[in-house]
């Protein structure tokens, strides 16, 4: 690696809800610069988890976040000419950054001829559940380091 890592930069929390958690999510979720139609879609989203579970959606998306959030994961490594799947522990930011990866892409597979808010919504209220494709992807990942566990020793 060539130069200095570049330094972390603060993130300024949501408009609506004043968490950075929120804020890196719309990030996530934005593309080719749209972030106010990335924030309506997050809004819209939360209002129909506050609908449809009667509590506040920031406690449901956190909790959400943190039962996806994978712990252990799988690295390849190359030892003496074969592949060997190493099971590792994540870092924190790795693990909001799998998580939301996980549920946008769990959303976008699912529900098709819905509105993404809706299915997005779905998808955190059923993973606040342990429910859900994306936290059907975390338990494979999981199971995965748990099964080549016997590797472990090849780890730095």
């Amino acid at each position: 690696m060539r130069g200095k890592q570049a330094p972390k930069r603060k993130l300024k929390p949501d408009p609506k809800y004043q968490s950075q958690v929120i804020s890196k999510f719309i990030n996530y979720i934005m593309r080719n610069g749209k972030k106010s139609i990335a924030q309506g879609l997050v809004y819209r989203a939360c209002d129909i988890i506050q609908k449809e579970s009667g509590t506040e959606p920031l406690e449901i998306f956190e909790k959400a976040i943190k039962n996806v959030s994978p712990i252990l994961e799988v690295k390849s490594r190359r030892i003496g000419g074969a592949n060997y799947q190493i099971p590792t522990q994540v870092r924190g930011e790795r693990r909001n950054a799998l998580a939301f990866r996980w549920l946008i892409q769990a959303s976008k597979n699912t529900h098709k001829g819905i509105g993404m808010d809706k299915r997005l919504a779905k998808e955190i209220l059923a993973a606040s559940n342990e429910e859900g494709a994306a936290m059907a992807k975390k338990l494979d990942v999981q199971r995965m380091a748990e099964s080549n566990r016997a590797f472990a020793h090849f780890a730095r």
